[in-house]
Order: structure tokens, then C-alpha cells, then sequence
């Protein structure tokens, strides 16, 4: 098995170099990239100058940069190289950690990053917490009770969460709770006052700013995962192994929890690899939904400003930390599952 670990963890490196490739092609083959927003600025600054200083709009309207300034601007921007050789050199920085700077800003890009883990990182934590913390044992009492009214009223729950995706459910809540009645805050991750406030006071601050964009993050996974649970251990609780233990003198709920609870964690751990990308748990269209500055509205405002430093930034540590979590999913099914032996 440490073999087929090994083999997986040495897959990660052309896996995540055909991810680059293509991410690094697709930036290249779209236009209006930050070269062409150069050219267009440099030439509605000259426009307007030429308004100031009474010049003719008409003369002044073609104004265009020289070969030399051109060069110098593609050079700027590293497009200056064929797209092959450009890949290979922004790839040998990727590896050493220089993600270049952001064309929009002019700031490093990995201190940009760095800056909006922590928000992700907090409500990445904090949805995945909930989300088994609540989703787990209401999967087991749905499955307990099967076809009763609870378990009715809670599937219908469920599907409506599964149905409308996280924004939607985040614009309803925002409109009715936050908008209509006032209860919890239109948006951001606190409030301006919140380093004058009082420990518990700071908490009870958080918890209100968090409570709207929690629930859009989790409603999707919480509904997958409940269901998951009930239909794994329904079907656990009809196989053949568990009329022996019942047989044999445990009692169906004692079968139930000593062998067929457990048998129905296996395909949830198979998801368990995804808590390594907690840290960049990010919607852009959540968190633009509630103003709230993480890895999501960074990637987001970076697609629209085209600043593909930082676009090329976020997806390539994204795309690291996925592969890296698929491995663990495999770690973690071995562990819940002695049976399995990956590789034989």
C-alpha cells in the first residue's frame, strides 16, 4: 500500500503540470490581456490631455505606442516570449514561490494571497464543522425512522437545499433576514468597531456576520452528505451481515452502531481528503453576495481586471491542494476500511 501512495503522490507532478499548461494557454489565447488595457489607457489618457491642452481630439485620437514602447510593455507584462518558453520560465518561479506581481496593483501575488487565507480559512473550518457535526446524525435518525412523518418533512428540507445552489439561498436570506427585517448585517466579516469591542461582544459580532454566508456555504454539502448517510446505512442495515450479528444475540440498534454505522462512514471518508482545501473554501459568487474579502472575491475581481498573476496564482495553489486532497481520500478510506489494500 506504501507503494501505491508513493505512486499517487509522484502522479501530482504531471497531473499539476497539465493543469498549469492549460490554465497558462487559456490566459494566453483570450484577449483584452493586461497589455491591450495598457494600449487602451495610454490612449484615453492621451485623448483627455489633448482636451486639456486644447489640442484636436482628431489629431491627438490616434496616438499610439512606438515598437520600442510596445517591446517594453510586453516585457513588463512577461509576454514578450514565445507561450512555451514563457510556461517553462513562469513554471521554474511557480517552484520557487514567485508568483509574480499583480498587474492591476503591482503587488506580489503570494502576500495577496496570503492575506485573504485567513477569512477562507475561518469559514472553510467552520462550514465543514457544521456540515458533519449536523448532517451525520441527521442522516442516522432519517434512516432510523424511514418513511415517517420527520423523515418526510426533512427530506423535503433537504432537496429544496439541494436544488437551489449557495448564492441563490444566500440572496433569499440576505433579502428576508437582512434587508426586510434587519435581524443579521448586510454583509462583511465584522463590524468597523470591532477592535473596540469586548471579548464576548466580538464574538457574538462574528457569529452575526457569519451566520448568512455560513449557511450559503454549507446548504449544498450538508444536503449531499445527509442523504449520503441515511441511504449508505439504510442499506447497511438490510445486508445479510447484520441479520447474522441480530442472530447471533446484539440487538438491532447494537448491530446497527458496531457494524453497519461504521460500514456507512467509508464512502463519506472518501471525501475526507477535501478538508485540506478548507483554506481556499471560496465562492465568488458568495462572497461578492456578502462582501466578504477571500480567496473567492480575489479570484473573481482578478478575472474581471484580467490580472492573470493572480488568476494564474489562486488556480495553480487551488489546483496543488486538490490533488494533494484526493491522496488523503485514499489514506483515509484505508484507515475506515481495513479491507482495503490499494495497489494489490
Amino acid at each position: 500500500m506504501l507503494k501505491y501512495f508513493m505512486r499517487r503522490l509522484l502522479l501530482i507532478v504531471p497531473t499539476f503540470i497539465g493543469i498549469t499548461m492549460v490554465i497558462f494557454f487559456i490566459t494566453r489565447l483570450v484577449p483584452g490581456g493586461p497589455l491591450e488595457q495598457a494600449i487602451m489607457a495610454h490612449q484615453l489618457g492621451s485623448n483627455g490631455e489633448s482636451r486639456r491642452g486644447g489640442a484636436s481630439p482628431r489629431t491627438q485620437s490616434g496616438t499610439t505606442l512606438n515598437k520600442t514602447q510596445l517591446a517594453q510593455l510586453s516585457k513588463f507584462y512577461g509576454l514578450d516570449k514565445p507561450v512555451v518558453p514563457a510556461y517553462v520560465a513562469w513554471l521554474g518561479k511557480l517552484v520557487r514561490l514567485d508568483f509574480g506581481r499583480s498587474t492591476s496593483y503591482n503587488d506580489p501575488v503570494l502576500p495577496m494571497i496570503g492575506e485573504r487565507i485567513p477569512v477562507s480559512l475561518y469559514f472553510g473550518l467552520a462550514s465543514l464543522i457544521i456540515t458533519y457535526l449536523l448532517s451525520i446524525p441527521l442522516g442516522i435518525s432519517k434512516a432510523l425512522k424511514h418513511r415517517s412523518l420527520y423523515d418526510n418533512a426533512t427530506s423535503s428540507l433537504v432537496f429544496i437545499g439541494y436544488a437551489l445552489p449557495g448564492y441563490i439561498i444566500g440572496i433569499i436570506l440576505l433579502s428576508i433576514i437582512s434587508f426586510k427585517l434587519g435581524l443579521l448585517p448586510l454583509g462583511g466579516f465584522q463590524s468597523d468597531s470591532f477592535a473596540r469591542l469586548s471579548l464576548w461582544a466580538k464574538i457574538g459580532d462574528r457569529a452575526r456576520h457569519m451566520a448568512l454566508p455560513l449557511i450559503s456555504y454549507s446548504i449544498g454539502d450538508f444536503a449531499v452528505m445527509t442523504l449520503l448517510m441515511k441511504n449508505n446505512l439504510m442499506e447497511n442495515m438490510a445486508a445479510d451481515y447484520i441479520k447474522t450479528a441480530v442472530a447471533k444475540g446484539l440487538t438491532f440498534r447494537q448491530a446497527m452502531w458496531r457494524h453497519a454505522f461504521r460500514n456507512s462512514l467509508i464512502p463519506i471518508a472518501s471525501g475526507f481528503g477535501g478538508i485540506i482545501t478548507v483554506f481556499l473554501a471560496g465562492s465568488f459568487l458568495v462572497e461578492n453576495i456578502f462582501n466578504i474579502r477571500g480567496m473567492g472575491m480575489l479570484g473573481y475581481t482578478a478575472l474581471l481586471a484580467q490580472d492573470y498573476p493572480v488568476v494564474l496564482g489562486t488556480l495553480s495553489i487551488a489546483a496543488f491542494v486538490s490533488l494533494l486532497g484526493n491522496v488523503l481520500s485514499d489514506v483515509f478510506v484505508s484507515l475506515v476500511d481495513p479491507r482495503i489494500r490499494f495497489g494489490q
